[in-house]
Protein backbone atom coordinates (compact mmCIF):
# COMPACT_ATOMS: atom_id res chain seq x y z
CA UNK A 1 0.00 0.00 0.00
CA UNK A 2 1.10 3.44 -0.57
CA UNK A 3 1.20 6.16 1.39
CA UNK A 4 1.95 9.99 1.12
CA UNK A 5 5.41 10.94 0.96
CA UNK A 6 6.74 7.39 0.73
CA UNK A 7 9.74 5.96 -1.29
CA UNK A 8 6.58 3.99 -3.17
CA UNK A 9 4.33 7.18 -3.96
CA UNK A 10 7.74 9.64 -5.09
CA UNK A 11 8.29 6.74 -7.24
CA UNK A 12 4.70 6.68 -8.96
CA UNK A 13 5.01 10.37 -9.25
CA UNK A 14 7.87 10.63 -11.11
CA UNK A 15 6.88 7.95 -13.53
CA UNK A 16 4.04 10.16 -13.83
CA UNK A 17 5.52 12.65 -14.52
CA UNK A 18 8.11 11.37 -17.25
CA UNK A 19 5.07 9.89 -18.91
CA UNK A 20 3.10 12.86 -18.99
CA UNK A 21 5.78 14.49 -20.28
CA UNK A 22 6.21 12.49 -22.82
CA UNK A 23 2.86 11.93 -23.97
CA UNK A 24 2.09 15.51 -24.42
CA UNK A 25 4.98 15.78 -26.52
CA UNK A 26 5.30 12.82 -28.55
CA UNK A 27 8.73 12.40 -28.19
CA UNK A 28 11.50 13.52 -26.05
CA UNK A 29 15.37 13.20 -25.57
CA UNK A 30 16.48 12.11 -22.12
CA UNK A 31 17.88 15.32 -21.77
CA UNK A 32 14.53 16.83 -22.63
CA UNK A 33 12.73 14.80 -20.35
CA UNK A 34 14.82 15.74 -17.25
CA UNK A 35 14.52 19.47 -18.12
CA UNK A 36 10.90 19.79 -18.32
CA UNK A 37 10.37 17.74 -15.33
CA UNK A 38 13.06 18.97 -13.11
CA UNK A 39 13.99 15.42 -12.50
CA UNK A 40 17.84 14.36 -12.43
CA UNK A 41 19.14 13.24 -15.47
CA UNK A 42 20.09 9.50 -13.46
CA UNK A 43 16.56 9.83 -12.56
CA UNK A 44 15.11 9.41 -15.51
CA UNK A 45 17.39 7.47 -17.21
CA UNK A 46 15.90 5.01 -14.85
CA UNK A 47 12.59 5.54 -14.92
CA UNK A 48 13.20 5.20 -18.67
CA UNK A 49 14.43 1.48 -18.41
CA UNK A 50 11.82 0.54 -16.60
CA UNK A 51 9.31 1.84 -18.55
CA UNK A 52 10.79 0.27 -21.77
CA UNK A 53 10.66 -3.32 -19.84
CA UNK A 54 7.14 -2.77 -19.15
CA UNK A 55 6.64 -2.40 -22.49
CA UNK A 56 5.05 1.08 -22.01
CA UNK A 57 7.54 3.26 -24.32
CA UNK A 58 9.82 2.80 -27.16
CA UNK A 59 13.52 3.90 -27.31
CA UNK A 60 15.31 5.14 -30.61
CA UNK A 61 18.71 6.10 -31.13
CA UNK A 62 18.99 9.78 -32.61
CA UNK A 63 20.81 13.08 -32.29
CA UNK A 64 20.39 16.45 -30.42
CA UNK A 65 23.20 19.26 -30.58
CA UNK A 66 25.18 16.82 -33.02
CA UNK A 67 25.61 14.46 -30.09
CA UNK A 68 23.97 10.97 -29.83
CA UNK A 69 21.32 10.96 -27.84
CA UNK A 70 17.83 8.53 -27.20
CA UNK A 71 14.51 9.82 -28.56
CA UNK A 72 11.99 8.45 -26.04
CA UNK A 73 7.71 7.81 -27.14
CA UNK A 74 5.15 6.02 -25.85
CA UNK A 75 4.88 2.49 -27.06
CA UNK A 76 2.71 3.21 -30.56
CA UNK A 77 0.78 -0.46 -29.77
CA UNK A 78 -0.09 1.30 -25.68
CA UNK A 79 -3.33 2.63 -26.85
CA UNK A 80 -5.26 5.00 -29.47
CA UNK A 81 -7.12 8.08 -29.41
CA UNK A 82 -9.54 9.53 -31.98
CA UNK A 83 -10.04 12.78 -33.27
CA UNK A 84 -13.54 13.95 -34.31
CA UNK A 85 -14.32 17.57 -35.82
CA UNK A 86 -17.61 18.92 -37.05
CA UNK A 87 -17.75 21.65 -39.22
CA UNK A 88 -21.18 23.16 -40.43
CA UNK A 89 -20.71 20.93 -44.19
CA UNK A 90 -18.06 18.38 -42.82
CA UNK A 91 -17.27 15.77 -40.64
CA UNK A 92 -13.45 14.62 -40.31
CA UNK A 93 -12.20 11.66 -37.82
CA UNK A 94 -8.80 10.58 -37.49
CA UNK A 95 -7.06 7.76 -35.43
CA UNK A 96 -3.78 7.99 -33.70
CA UNK A 97 -1.57 6.39 -31.49
CA UNK A 98 -0.12 7.69 -28.32
CA UNK A 99 3.37 8.19 -29.68
CA UNK A 100 1.63 11.22 -32.06
CA UNK A 101 1.26 9.03 -35.32
CA UNK A 102 -1.92 9.11 -37.30
CA UNK A 103 -2.91 5.77 -38.34
CA UNK A 104 -5.79 6.81 -40.04
CA UNK A 105 -7.84 9.71 -41.23
CA UNK A 106 -10.89 10.72 -43.23
CA UNK A 107 -13.14 13.56 -44.21
CA UNK A 108 -16.92 13.32 -45.15
CA UNK A 109 -19.47 16.13 -46.53
CA UNK A 110 -22.48 15.73 -44.15
CA UNK A 111 -25.10 18.49 -43.17
CA UNK A 112 -24.62 18.67 -39.90
CA UNK A 113 -26.59 20.76 -38.63
CA UNK A 114 -29.76 18.71 -40.20
CA UNK A 115 -30.06 16.53 -37.25
CA UNK A 116 -27.38 16.56 -34.13
CA UNK A 117 -28.23 12.75 -33.68
CA UNK A 118 -27.70 11.70 -36.94
CA UNK A 119 -24.30 13.84 -37.32
CA UNK A 120 -22.99 11.91 -34.06
CA UNK A 121 -24.38 8.51 -34.79
CA UNK A 122 -22.34 9.45 -38.28
CA UNK A 123 -19.57 9.70 -36.19
CA UNK A 124 -19.82 6.46 -34.93
CA UNK A 125 -19.97 4.74 -37.43
CA UNK A 126 -17.06 6.91 -39.22
CA UNK A 127 -15.11 5.77 -36.05
CA UNK A 128 -15.56 2.45 -35.78
CA UNK A 129 -14.47 1.81 -39.46
CA UNK A 130 -11.06 3.68 -38.98
CA UNK A 131 -10.41 2.26 -36.13
CA UNK A 132 -10.92 -1.49 -37.40
CA UNK A 133 -9.14 -0.04 -40.74
CA UNK A 134 -5.63 -0.02 -38.34
CA UNK A 135 -5.95 -3.25 -37.30
CA UNK A 136 -6.18 -2.38 -33.49
CA UNK A 137 -8.40 -3.16 -31.03
CA UNK A 138 -11.16 -1.19 -30.36
CA UNK A 139 -10.59 -2.00 -26.18
CA UNK A 140 -7.59 -0.16 -27.25
CA UNK A 141 -8.88 3.30 -27.51
CA UNK A 142 -8.39 5.75 -24.47
CA UNK A 143 -10.13 8.52 -25.12
CA UNK A 144 -11.51 10.88 -27.88
CA UNK A 145 -11.39 14.75 -28.56
CA UNK A 146 -14.49 16.05 -30.46
CA UNK A 147 -14.48 19.41 -31.91
CA UNK A 148 -17.56 21.83 -32.40
CA UNK A 149 -17.61 25.24 -34.31
CA UNK A 150 -19.49 26.56 -31.06
CA UNK A 151 -18.75 28.02 -27.80
CA UNK A 152 -18.62 25.31 -24.93
CA UNK A 153 -20.51 26.06 -21.47
CA UNK A 154 -17.60 25.27 -18.74
CA UNK A 155 -20.09 23.85 -16.32
CA UNK A 156 -22.71 22.11 -18.40
CA UNK A 157 -20.94 21.07 -20.88
CA UNK A 158 -23.34 22.37 -23.59
CA UNK A 159 -23.55 23.88 -26.61
CA UNK A 160 -24.10 27.61 -26.48
CA UNK A 161 -25.86 29.64 -29.21
CA UNK A 162 -24.33 29.82 -32.46
CA UNK A 163 -25.00 30.70 -35.87
CA UNK A 164 -23.23 27.06 -37.23
CA UNK A 165 -24.96 24.58 -35.55
CA UNK A 166 -28.13 26.29 -34.44
CA UNK A 167 -29.80 22.75 -34.41
CA UNK A 168 -27.49 21.61 -31.76
CA UNK A 169 -27.47 24.72 -29.53
CA UNK A 170 -28.56 23.08 -25.67
CA UNK A 171 -26.87 19.57 -26.22
CA UNK A 172 -24.11 18.14 -24.50
CA UNK A 173 -22.01 16.56 -27.25
CA UNK A 174 -19.69 15.37 -25.11
CA UNK A 175 -22.05 12.82 -23.10
CA UNK A 176 -24.05 12.20 -26.49
CA UNK A 177 -20.50 10.77 -28.28
CA UNK A 178 -19.68 8.89 -24.63
CA UNK A 179 -23.19 7.36 -24.99
CA UNK A 180 -22.36 6.04 -28.15
CA UNK A 181 -18.69 5.44 -27.70
CA UNK A 182 -18.34 4.06 -24.19
CA UNK A 183 -15.41 5.68 -23.88
CA UNK A 184 -14.75 9.44 -22.56
CA UNK A 185 -14.85 12.09 -24.66
CA UNK A 186 -13.61 15.66 -24.29
CA UNK A 187 -15.29 18.72 -26.00
CA UNK A 188 -13.84 21.81 -27.14
CA UNK A 189 -14.78 24.37 -30.06
CA UNK A 190 -12.95 24.60 -33.37
CA UNK A 191 -11.08 27.82 -32.58
CA UNK A 192 -8.83 26.33 -29.23
CA UNK A 193 -8.49 22.53 -31.64
CA UNK A 194 -7.15 24.48 -33.90
CA UNK A 195 -4.72 26.20 -31.92
CA UNK A 196 -4.04 22.94 -30.19
CA UNK A 197 -3.48 21.77 -33.77
CA UNK A 198 -0.87 23.82 -35.16
CA UNK A 199 1.27 23.87 -31.42
CA UNK A 200 1.71 20.29 -31.40
CA UNK A 201 1.64 19.23 -34.97
CA UNK A 202 2.06 22.51 -36.89
CA UNK A 203 3.21 25.93 -37.30
CA UNK A 204 3.08 26.85 -33.47
CA UNK A 205 5.99 24.13 -32.77
CA UNK A 206 8.56 25.27 -30.50
CA UNK A 207 6.65 27.70 -28.65
CA UNK A 208 4.48 28.38 -25.48
CA UNK A 209 2.67 31.32 -25.94
CA UNK A 210 0.98 31.50 -29.55
CA UNK A 211 -2.99 32.64 -30.94
CA UNK A 212 -4.52 30.98 -33.51
CA UNK A 213 -6.92 32.48 -35.42
CA UNK A 214 -9.22 31.20 -38.03
CA UNK A 215 -11.51 33.08 -40.31
CA UNK A 216 -14.50 31.20 -42.07
CA UNK A 217 -18.01 32.76 -41.93
CA UNK A 218 -17.30 33.67 -38.61
CA UNK A 219 -14.03 34.97 -36.93
CA UNK A 220 -12.41 32.47 -33.80
CA UNK A 221 -9.36 32.27 -31.90
CA UNK A 222 -7.66 29.85 -29.52
CA UNK A 223 -4.92 31.46 -27.09
CA UNK A 224 -1.85 29.46 -25.64
CA UNK A 225 -0.55 30.78 -22.74
CA UNK A 226 2.90 28.82 -21.28
CA UNK A 227 1.80 25.61 -23.44
CA UNK A 228 -1.50 25.39 -22.51
CA UNK A 229 -4.96 26.65 -24.32
CA UNK A 230 -6.48 29.61 -22.39
CA UNK A 231 -10.12 28.79 -22.00
CA UNK A 232 -11.07 31.61 -19.19
CA UNK A 233 -14.04 31.13 -16.18
CA UNK A 234 -16.79 30.82 -18.91
CA UNK A 235 -14.84 29.18 -21.88
CA UNK A 236 -15.17 32.18 -23.93
CA UNK A 237 -11.42 33.54 -23.78
CA UNK A 238 -10.17 34.10 -27.77
CA UNK A 239 -13.31 36.12 -29.34
CA UNK A 240 -11.54 38.26 -30.87
CA UNK A 241 -13.96 38.82 -33.79
CA UNK A 242 -15.88 40.87 -31.32
CA UNK A 243 -13.20 43.16 -31.05
CA UNK A 244 -15.06 46.89 -31.76
CA UNK A 245 -13.06 48.47 -34.68
CA UNK A 246 -16.34 50.68 -35.52
CA UNK A 247 -18.71 51.88 -33.38
CA UNK A 248 -20.52 52.90 -35.98
CA UNK A 249 -19.95 50.02 -38.38
CA UNK A 250 -22.38 47.28 -39.60
CA UNK A 251 -24.49 45.06 -37.19
CA UNK A 252 -23.07 42.23 -35.97
CA UNK A 253 -24.44 39.23 -35.32
CA UNK A 254 -23.45 39.31 -31.60
CA UNK A 255 -25.83 42.49 -31.40
CA UNK A 256 -22.82 45.66 -31.53
CA UNK A 257 -21.63 47.39 -34.09
CA UNK A 258 -18.16 47.07 -36.00
CA UNK A 259 -17.16 44.24 -34.72
CA UNK A 260 -13.92 42.89 -36.50
CA UNK A 261 -16.38 40.01 -37.77
CA UNK A 262 -18.31 42.25 -40.04
CA UNK A 263 -15.12 43.43 -42.10
CA UNK A 264 -13.21 39.66 -42.41
CA UNK A 265 -16.18 37.09 -41.94
CA UNK A 266 -16.79 35.33 -44.79
CA UNK A 267 -20.51 36.53 -45.38
CA UNK A 268 -19.59 39.86 -44.92
CA UNK A 269 -16.81 39.98 -47.08
CA UNK A 270 -18.21 38.04 -50.22
CA UNK A 271 -20.92 40.67 -51.12
CA UNK A 272 -17.76 42.88 -51.87
CA UNK A 273 -17.00 40.93 -54.82
CA UNK A 274 -20.95 39.86 -56.18
CA UNK A 275 -21.26 42.41 -58.42
CA UNK A 276 -18.31 42.28 -60.18
CA UNK A 277 -17.77 38.58 -59.27
CA UNK A 278 -20.94 37.19 -59.60
CA UNK A 279 -22.97 35.30 -56.31
CA UNK A 280 -21.08 31.87 -56.80
CA UNK A 281 -18.10 32.60 -54.58
CA UNK A 282 -16.61 31.19 -51.45
CA UNK A 283 -13.36 32.53 -49.73
CA UNK A 284 -11.67 29.23 -51.23
CA UNK A 285 -12.65 30.26 -54.40
CA UNK A 286 -12.03 34.42 -53.77
CA UNK A 287 -8.40 33.11 -52.07
CA UNK A 288 -7.50 30.91 -55.88
CA UNK A 289 -8.86 34.31 -58.07
CA UNK A 290 -6.44 36.62 -55.67
CA UNK A 291 -3.00 34.55 -56.18
CA UNK A 292 -3.95 34.18 -59.74
CA UNK A 293 -3.89 38.26 -60.12
CA UNK A 294 -7.53 39.36 -60.22
CA UNK A 295 -7.52 42.71 -58.34
CA UNK A 296 -10.68 43.04 -56.75
CA UNK A 297 -10.15 39.86 -54.75
CA UNK A 298 -6.60 41.02 -53.75
CA UNK A 299 -7.42 44.06 -52.64
CA UNK A 300 -9.82 42.77 -50.67
CA UNK A 301 -7.77 40.05 -49.14
CA UNK A 302 -5.76 43.18 -48.84
CA UNK A 303 -8.23 44.77 -46.56
CA UNK A 304 -9.36 41.73 -44.45
CA UNK A 305 -5.68 41.43 -43.88
CA UNK A 306 -4.88 44.85 -42.54
CA UNK A 307 -8.69 44.95 -40.26
CA UNK A 308 -7.25 41.48 -38.66
CA UNK A 309 -4.10 42.92 -37.99
CA UNK A 310 -5.96 45.78 -36.09
CA UNK A 311 -7.27 42.80 -33.90
CA UNK A 312 -3.99 41.12 -33.48
CA UNK A 313 -2.27 44.35 -32.29
CA UNK A 314 -4.74 44.29 -29.56
CA UNK A 315 -3.57 41.08 -28.90
CA UNK A 316 -0.47 42.23 -28.76
CA UNK A 317 -1.26 44.73 -26.48
CA UNK A 318 -3.12 42.65 -24.04
CA UNK A 319 -0.93 39.13 -23.83
CA UNK A 320 2.14 39.62 -26.08
CA UNK A 321 2.46 36.16 -27.74
CA UNK A 322 5.21 35.23 -29.61
CA UNK A 323 3.37 33.72 -32.34
CA UNK A 324 0.49 34.10 -34.19
CA UNK A 325 -0.90 31.59 -36.86
CA UNK A 326 -3.70 32.14 -39.31
CA UNK A 327 -5.82 29.64 -40.34
CA UNK A 328 -8.93 28.51 -42.66
CA UNK A 329 -8.86 29.19 -46.28
CA UNK A 330 -7.62 33.09 -45.55
CA UNK A 331 -4.43 31.44 -44.97
CA UNK A 332 -3.76 30.05 -48.31
CA UNK A 333 -3.44 33.55 -49.71
CA UNK A 334 -0.14 33.42 -48.48
CA UNK A 335 1.89 37.04 -48.50
CA UNK A 336 -1.56 38.80 -49.97
CA UNK A 337 -3.15 38.49 -46.29
CA UNK A 338 -0.12 37.97 -43.99
CA UNK A 339 1.63 41.01 -45.12
CA UNK A 340 -1.32 43.40 -44.63
CA UNK A 341 -1.19 41.79 -40.91
CA UNK A 342 1.97 42.46 -40.23
CA UNK A 343 1.56 46.03 -41.50
CA UNK A 344 -1.42 46.69 -38.98
CA UNK A 345 0.41 45.23 -36.43
CA UNK A 346 3.54 47.59 -36.63
CA UNK A 347 1.27 50.56 -36.46
CA UNK A 348 -0.81 49.14 -33.57
CA UNK A 349 0.92 47.39 -31.65
CA UNK A 350 3.52 48.62 -28.69
CA UNK A 351 6.59 47.99 -30.77
CA UNK A 352 8.35 45.87 -28.30
CA UNK A 353 5.70 43.44 -28.77
CA UNK A 354 5.51 43.59 -32.21
CA UNK A 355 9.37 42.94 -32.57
CA UNK A 356 8.50 39.75 -31.05
CA UNK A 357 5.90 38.73 -32.58
CA UNK A 358 6.08 36.14 -35.93
CA UNK A 359 2.90 35.79 -38.28
CA UNK A 360 2.09 32.51 -40.08
CA UNK A 361 0.24 30.63 -41.97
CA UNK A 362 -1.31 27.43 -40.44
CA UNK A 363 0.87 24.49 -41.65
CA UNK A 364 -2.25 21.97 -41.32
CA UNK A 365 -4.89 23.43 -43.27
CA UNK A 366 -8.31 21.70 -42.63
CA UNK A 367 -7.14 18.80 -40.32
CA UNK A 368 -5.63 21.30 -37.88
CA UNK A 369 -9.08 20.98 -35.72
CA UNK A 370 -9.25 17.42 -36.09
CA UNK A 371 -5.46 17.27 -35.17
CA UNK A 372 -5.80 19.64 -31.84
CA UNK A 373 -9.35 17.30 -31.27
CA UNK A 374 -6.15 14.34 -30.92
CA UNK A 375 -4.19 16.15 -29.15
CA UNK A 376 -7.05 16.85 -26.40
CA UNK A 377 -7.93 13.21 -26.62
CA UNK A 378 -3.77 13.04 -25.53
CA UNK A 379 -3.72 15.65 -22.54
CA UNK A 380 -7.10 14.56 -21.38
CA UNK A 381 -6.02 10.80 -20.54
CA UNK A 382 -4.79 9.60 -17.61
CA UNK A 383 -1.03 8.60 -16.26
CA UNK A 384 -2.41 5.55 -14.71
CA UNK A 385 -3.89 4.11 -17.45
CA UNK A 386 -0.49 3.89 -19.24
CA UNK A 387 1.44 2.46 -16.12
CA UNK A 388 -1.34 0.06 -14.89
CA UNK A 389 -2.10 -1.12 -18.88
CA UNK A 390 -6.07 -0.49 -17.84
CA UNK A 391 -6.90 1.49 -20.74
CA UNK A 392 -10.58 0.88 -22.20
CA UNK A 393 -11.27 -1.28 -18.17
CA UNK A 394 -12.89 1.45 -16.92
CA UNK A 395 -15.61 1.90 -19.37
CA UNK A 396 -16.90 -1.06 -21.93
CA UNK A 397 -15.36 -0.61 -25.43
CA UNK A 398 -18.25 0.58 -27.60
CA UNK A 399 -19.32 -1.99 -30.43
Amino acid sequence: METPGSQTSLHRANLERVVRAVRRAGSLTQAEIARSTGLSAATVSNIVRELKDGGTVEVTPTSAGGRRARSVSLSGDAGLVVGVDFGHTHLRVAVGNLAHQVLAEEAEPLDVDASAAQGLDRAHELVGRLIDGTGMDRAKVAGVGLGVPGPIDVESGTLGSTSILPGWTGTNPAEELRARLGVPVAVDNDANLGALGELVWGSGRGVKDLAYIKVASGVGSGLVINGEIYRGPGGTAGEIGHITLDEAGPVCRCGNRGCLETFTAARYVLPLLESSHGTDLSMEKVVRMAREGDPGCRRVIADVGRHIGSGVANLCNLLNPSRVVLGGDLAESGELVLGPIRESVGRYAIPSAARQLSVLPGALGGRAEVLGALALALNEMGDSTLLDGTIGASVPAFT
